[in-house]
């Protein structure tokens, strides 16, 4: 076994590797860049080396500086993880010719499944499965919706590089094919450098069934079973669970055996994931799964397997890459009970699901289930990185016990400062067809408002509590600050308590609420003092949290931000109107369409946001003119920064 390992990446994966190495006796080495220089991982290691600016191609992808601190630091291996260059052949030949050991496939097996059509092509000729389409070399457009027009529609667009669902395109009618390939070849060019996409057949009520594999360089290779990723969102996943709803033995021996013969087919070594995706308006069946693509690292939900089968996959890879056997065989993998995980994100579903950052102010999670995280109270969540909080894994006896014990410790985290997708994770868990096993990869998309993931407007009863908690102790004092502890004597008159004689008084204290203006109505009789916002009194099934001059207020899994008004600042932003266009949150402005003078129609797009891994659309809220264009493409925005100014057309 290896003495010491360069983990080459950060958050929970950075944390989880890190644990096992210790436990097989490693040293393990931490890198870091600028954003991450109090990260949890960095601690959680015996050593940790500083890497570069937040920006991660400076970084996290930066081959050379990585291979440089691995060989100072006098590693033996290096573990990537998952994310940035985990499927980077490159980066496995460069660790390979620095005389690291690569914890992970040969390269010539990450570059023959990175491109999914030269994958497919691998798949068909191996007799594994593949869903109809179009996977070759030709790529202008004429020729593509021929390809498309010929399979029939819908149609899926998809990139031959790259995953994470960038430059997924549904298309579902011939005359919108063209608008969506430009789209989607814009998008996977800027993402992974190439433009070239491949066409295949969409599958209604499509299930996303994916099997672990693993393989070893004396010949052995095997599967541990599958995992169902059906629930997503945005083709990213949400919830993952094992064994999939309608599994039987020889339908999972089937896919298995089929799993086993693609990893064979390019020489695989190592832990990896062989994705189908299954028609599911029949039910799981023989006749019904085809290959999708390979990933060539560990997954993110791979804690669930290991819950079923009692197996250390990270243990296995570090055994593997060392030259061993596999430490099983397929006759010896059991599988008991059942185990879900649910990714926990900061972001905000009621908006769009748009990336939140900024300071985590509290973090409490379960510690009667297994807990994932890379991230602590105090930590901040930037916008440079993948934004998950944590990951929440439950295993039971059955998938009932299972869900119950995931949606019990959903309902006990709590994340404050950040928005976060709790309270949809809670609502995923209790809705009936996800209960019943009835769900396929867009379930989500159509029941966002059953979800909860719609405006919902402000949750008034939290916002007087946070209100309560603010005044909580100048509204009883008996004296101004200046005067307690002077000496002086203090007149009752100048008690700011609202004591009066006679009948009860109100007063409006300006206040904001999630970014908006609001009035708290204070009332003080005879019985004390009254809050009430929009009508509401203050929750008491709720709990708040101070960070300076707000306080965050948690209730039921959604998060009130209050704050007394400061009436100066008010005044002074009231005066920019309502054409003023801002950055949703921190990002990278990809592209900008429109100049200043322009003329545009309400709701024209005017320019595109990264953030983490996902474009942001911004658009005009009014037929006017660009007045002002604040910011070029490529710089760098925070939340709520003026990207331009629209005047309206009538102005003047």
């Amino acid at each position: 076994m290896f003495s010491s390992v360069l983990i080459a990446n950060r958050g929970e994966i950075a944390c989880r590797i890190a644990r096992t190495a210790k436990r097989l006796g490693m040293r393990t080495i931490a890198v870091y860049s600028a954003a991450d220089a109090h990260a949890l991982h960095r601690r959680l290691c015996d050593e940790a080396h500083f890497i570069g600016p937040a920006e991660p191609r400076e970084s996290y992808l930066s081959i050379e500086r990585l291979i440089e601190v691995a060989k100072r630091a006098g590693a033996e291996c290096v573990h990537p993880g998952y994310g940035f260059l985990s499927e980077s052949g490159e980066f496995a030949e460069a660790c390979v010719k620095a005389g690291l050991v690569f914890v992970g496939p040969p390269a010539a097996a990450i570059r023959a499944m990175g491109l999914k059509d030269r994958a497919k092509a691998l798949m068909q000729k191996a007799g594994v499965p593949t869903v109809p389409g179009y996977h070759g070399d030709r790529q202008d457009a004429k020729f593509l919706k021929e390809k498309a027009d010929v399979i029939s529609y819908p149609v899926l667009i998809k990139p031959a590089a790259g995953g994470g669902g960038r430059g997924l395109r549904r298309v579902d009618h011939a005359a919108d094919f063209e608008a969506a390939l430009e789209g989607a070849v814009r998008e996977v060019g800027a993402a992974f450098g190439s433009g070239r996409v491949l066409i295949e057949k969409y599958i209604a009520a499509p299930r996303h069934i994916e099997i672990q594999v693993f393989a070893d360089s004396h010949g052995n290779t095997i599967h541990l079973g599958e995992r169902d990723c059906s629930l997503q969102r945005r083709h990213q996943k949400v919830i993952e669970e094992t064994p999939a709803p309608g599994m039987t033995e020889s339908l999972r021996a089937k896919m298995g055996a089929a799993a086993v013969e693609a990893a064979r087919a390019v020489g695989y070594v190592g832990a990896g994931t062989i994705e189908f995706v299954a028609d599911g308006t029949k039910g799981l069946r023989a006749d019904g799964f085809w290959f999708i693509e390979m990933n060539t690292r560990l997954q993110v939900e791979h804690p669930v397997t290991e819950a079923v089968t009692g197996l250390d996959l990270v243990a296995w890879q570090f055994h593997v890459a060392a030259g061993e056997k596999l430490p099983l065989t397929q006759s010896q993998i059991r599988f008991d009970g059942h185990a879900i995980e649910a990714r926990v994100y900061a972001e905000d579903p009621e908006s769009g699901f748009l990336p939140s950052t900024g300071t985590i102010v509290e973090l409490a999670l379960p510690s009667d289930i297994r807990v994932e995280t890379g991230v602590e109270a105090g930590g901040e969540v930037t916008p440079f990185y993948d934004p998950m909080i944590a990951k929440l894994i439950a295993h039971a006896s059955s998938r009932d016990a299972a869900i119950d014990r995931l949606t019990n410790a959903i309902d006990r985290t709590l994340v404050a400062g950040v928005r976060s997708n709790v309270a949809f994770l809670g609502a995923l868990c209790r809705a009936p067809a996800f209960r019943e096993g009835d769900v396929d990869t867009s379930f989500i998309d159509r029941n966002l408002a059953t979800l909860g993931a719609v405006p919902h407007g402000p949750d008034y009863a939290a916002a007087a509590l946070g209100v309560a908690h603010l005044l909580g102790d100048g509204t009883a004092r008996a004296a101004a600050p200046e005067a307690e502890g002077s000496g002086e004597e203090i007149s009752p008159w100048a008690a700011r308590d609202g004591f009066q004689l006679g009948g009860s008084r109100s007063i409006a204290v300006p206040i904001v609420v999630d970014g908006e203006n609001a009035d708290a109505t204070v009332t003080y009789g005879a019985s004390g003092v009254d809050i009430a916002v929009g009508g509401k009194a203050p929750a008491t099934d709720a709990r708040v949290f101070a960070r300076g001059e707000e306080v965050y207020v948690l209730r039921h899994g959604r998060q009130t931000r209050v704050r007394l008004q400061d009436l100066s600042v008010a005044v002074a932003e009231g005066g920019a109107g309502d054409g003023v266009v801002k950055a949703p949150m921190h990002g990278r402005v990809l592209e900008l369409f429109v100049q200043k003078g322009a003329s545009v129609a309400g709701g024209q797009q005017l320019a595109v946001i990264e953030a983490m891994k996902m474009e942001h659309t911004l658009r005009a809220p009014f037929a006017g003119i660009v007045a002002e264009v604040a910011v070029g493409a490529g710089a760098q925005v925070v939340e709520g920064a003026p990207i331009m100014v629209i005047e309206r057309a009538d102005a003047g």
